[in-house]
């Protein structure tokens, strides 16, 4: 049943969806799984991949379904609820569905965004769990990160303090003579915290730690992070976590996680995070969470892992990349189908009225502060100078041979003279365009999309990447930024362009994916660039090595790798009910 998604806040109808949702045990029956492969935990479960994938080796995978969207603006356009309403209208239609989406980080779920739990009647449930640490992926990357600084800072801190005779004879260590200065790593937290950006630590005396200059980031946009959503097992797993790059010596060497012996411990930290979290929708799809969002400076896709289990166990899966899709169909397209070896069959790109507008000159979007009437009134004109935006996108899909199949996600003020324009639009652009309204009414808001989705699955497609391995970085980074994010050319800071020359007479990075670091509020490296901008070029200012995970990751523009808390933040509307300890608030 769908509820009043009017009058109900996300939390309330989670709760109510809740009363119904499978138990590990139920769910072990309905997905046909073994006693051995679903490892409760509590109300929720975690799926035992490798059980799971080799008993199912010899299985045929299912329809693999990758979720977009435009350009969006700073309160994002339902990739999520998209992904969610897709599950539920495909399940509506009697087909054997699910998928796989990330786990939400605390940072906008405490602050602006949101918990990205999807919202309405679709939804991810329980939502509390969901948004409240799940089963404890993130913390765990906190703690095997940390621990990495940890050595590091201790290291240089006993290097300083003994000569090279004391050094072996009480820790049995032997002197990297670290570059203080070429320390790549910082430390994270889960929240967006714009006064640890930069940091000076290590003050006090001789034993209160190494004095220097040091960072925070968001925990989700940690390298550990892009690692789980790339690995094949824990073995895998174990070898990046040695291959990490934490500083560089004073000779311009890399110093790694491997050279402080800290990887064993940061993968017995992570031992738990390899396995998908088993959840649902409001009309209970299965849905696994795993791996976290952030497209804008980290991966933010679902692993690959919950992908490889989806494409066994349901005959279409579903999943979800970050941000718009310069940004995170771009990855999925070039970082993570190429590490993963799968080709998908379909894109659906989510698209809104609201953002069109916004794109064709709208007033500025502001999270937090009310919309513009221009929103919330039909207005063709607006409408008709901003869907450039959406065909860009459209574009960028079919660049990569998949088919792109464009969602309108509807709100009550969208009217049918809009809708109708932007269906033409998509149409014109070559791909298939659905009305859903699934925030409303779930499942049976999502058939028109559905029928569409499923029947682009069974077109053929000509899956190629848009580069080959082999091209060099500063190449990638140009072709990217022109046929994706429609730049002039790309400029290089001396310091960037110097690494960049580095890394390319280095054998090793050769086969190292590229991990664009970019605004998501823009096809360019400018928030305040809307539509799709012309006569510009793509600043790099930096390149960071992610060596365990293989990315290597240029920095366009002035994009933080911490983002900040806003005047108006979520965490004042949170609290709990003190006699039955359900959290309200969530949304």
């Amino acid at each position: 049943m769908a509820y009043n998604a009017v009058e109900m806040a996300d939390w309330q109808i989670s709760e109510a969806a809740e009363k119904n949702m499978p138990t590990p045990d139920q769910w072990r029956e309905k997905l046909g799984l073994q006693q051995d492969e679903v490892l409760a935990m509590g109300r929720l479960a975690k799926l035992d991949f490798l059980k799971i994938i080799d008993r199912l080796k010899d299985k045929p995978d299912g329809k693999y379904i990758e979720v977009t969207a435009i350009t969006p603006t700073p309160l994002g356009e339902g990739k999520s609820t998209t992904a969610c309403g897709l599950m539920e209208g495909m399940g509506k239609l009697g087909l054997n569905v699910g998928g796989a989406l990330r786990q939400p980080s605390g940072g906008p779920t405490m602050n602006i965004k949101g918990t990205a739990a999807g919202g309405g009647n679709s939804l991810i449930i329980p939502m509390t769990e969901f948004s409240l640490g799940l089963t404890g992926d993130i913390n765990d990357i906190m703690n095997a990160h940390n621990l990495a600084m940890v050595a590091l800072t201790a290291r240089m801190q006993h290097e300083r303090n003994y000569n090279d005779e004391q050094l072996q004879r009480l820790t049995k260590m032997r002197r990297l003579d670290i570059d203080p200065t070429r320390v790549e790593l910082g430390w994270i937290i889960d929240y967006c915290a714009q006064s640890l950006r930069n940091i000076i630590i290590g003050m006090g005396g001789r034993y209160d730690g190494f004095t220097m200059q040091s960072k925070f980031g968001i925990a989700v946009g940690s390298e550990l992070m892009a690692i789980l959503s790339i690995i094949k097992d824990l073995a895998d797993m174990r070898k990046r976590f040695d291959e990490i790059t934490v500083a560089f010596d004073k000779a311009g060497k890399p110093v790694t996680t491997g050279d402080l012996e800290v990887g064993g411990a940061m993968t017995a930290w992570m031992r738990n995070t390899i396995n998908p979290t088993l959840m649902c929708t409001a009309e209970y799809q299965p849905c696994m969470i795993h791996a976290g969002p952030f497209a804008n400076i980290a991966v933010g896709q679902s692993s690959i892992i919950a992908d490889r289990v989806g494409l066994k166990l349901f005959d279409y899966h579903v999943t979800e990349s970050g941000f718009g899709a310069d940004i995170g169909f771009e990855k999925f397209w070039n970082v993570k189908c190429r590490n993963s070896g799968l080709k998908p069959h379909v894109s659906v790109l989510t698209s809104t009225i609201r953002a069109l507008k916004m794109h064709g000159g709208g007033p500025k979007v502001v999270a937090g502060l009310p919309l513009a009437e221009e929103y919330k009134k039909e207005n063709l004109g607006l409408l008709e100078k901003g869907v450039c935006n959406m065909v860009h996108h459209i574009n960028t899909i079919r660049k990569s041979g998949i088919n792109p199949v464009v969602c309108i996600n509807c709100f009550h003020e969208d009217t049918d003279a809009e809708i109708a324009m932007v269906r033409k639009a998509a149409e014109d652009a070559g791909a298939r365009c659905a009305k859903s309204t699934h925030w409303e009414n779930g499942g049976d808001g999502a058939i028109e999309l559905a029928e569409a989705v499923k029947e682009a699955c069974d077109e053929e497609t000509n899956f190629e990447f848009l580069y080959p391995i082999e091209m060099k970085l500063r190449d990638r980074v140009e072709k990217i930024a022109k046929e994706v994010y429609g730049a002039d050319g790309v400029s290089w800071t001396p310091d960037a362009e110097a690494k960049a020359k580095m890394l390319e007479a280095d054998p090793k990075y050769d086969d190292f994916a590229t991990m664009m670091v970019k605004t998501h509020l823009s096809l360019s490296h400018d928030v305040t660039l809307k539509g799709v901008p012309k006569g510009w070029t793509l600043p790099i200012r930096d390149v960071l090595i992610y060596s365990g995970a293989k990315f290597l990751c240029p920095c366009a523009g002035t994009i933080s790798l911490m983002p900040g808390t806003s005047s108006n933040p979520a965490f004042r509307r949170v609290d709990v009910d003190t006699a039955t300890g359900k959290v309200s608030g969530l949304f």
